[in-house]
């Protein structure tokens, strides 16, 4: 009887898990009339090692992902392979907040903890831009929005720090 209720239990969580990764973008109306949005999926950030340093390594990222909100307030969830919450995110115009492992960060805002987390920094404005297919630039970064339709972002950080690659894989 064991190991039916725990076969069982293993099945509802696959079929959560499964359920939970359909998700699509959706445009609500947030707080003071601002404009929030919702998107789920996969995102990958790799930082190449300075080659100042012999015995750096590249740093590299990847997570499921749910992101919700706007620049300036919002809220993201990074998800474990398995479907558990690694760490979230929420973050409003006067600071930014971490739960991970138990603990709760304060920082003072969303772009020196996307730093922290991610290992660089990343245009947050320009993200949002580009997740709703808008070809926003940046000093430094290029992105290619030409598979946006099907649901890929691909940016690349090129200066003024070390180089960097984003990419986002968006959920239909």
């Amino acid at each position: 009887m064991t190991s039916r209720r725990a076969l069982a239990t293993l099945g509802i969580a696959f079929a959560t898990y499964l359920i939970a990764g359909c998700a699509s973008t959706e445009r609500a109306r947030g707080l003071k009339g601002t404009e929030t949005s919702f998107w789920a999926g996969r995102l990958s950030v790799r930082v190449q090692a300075d080659p100042n340093q012999p015995q750096a390594q590249d740093q590299s990222f990847s997570a499921a992902f749910e992101l919700q909100g706007n620049p300036d307030q919002g809220e993201l969830r990074l998800y474990t392979p398995l479907g558990s919450t690694a760490a979230g995110i929420q973050w409003t115009p006067i600071n930014a907040v971490l739960q991970a492992h138990g603990e709760t960060r304060q920082f003072r805002d969303l772009a020196q903890l996307i730093t922290l987390v991610l290992g660089t920094d990343v245009p947050v404005t320009a993200l949002f831009a580009w997740l709703a297919g808008q070809n926003q630039e940046v000093d430094g970064w290029q992105v290619d929005l030409s598979a946006r339709n099907q649901g890929k972002i691909a940016a690349r950080r090129t200066a003024p720090a070390l180089p960097a690659e984003l990419q986002v894989v968006l959920d239909n």
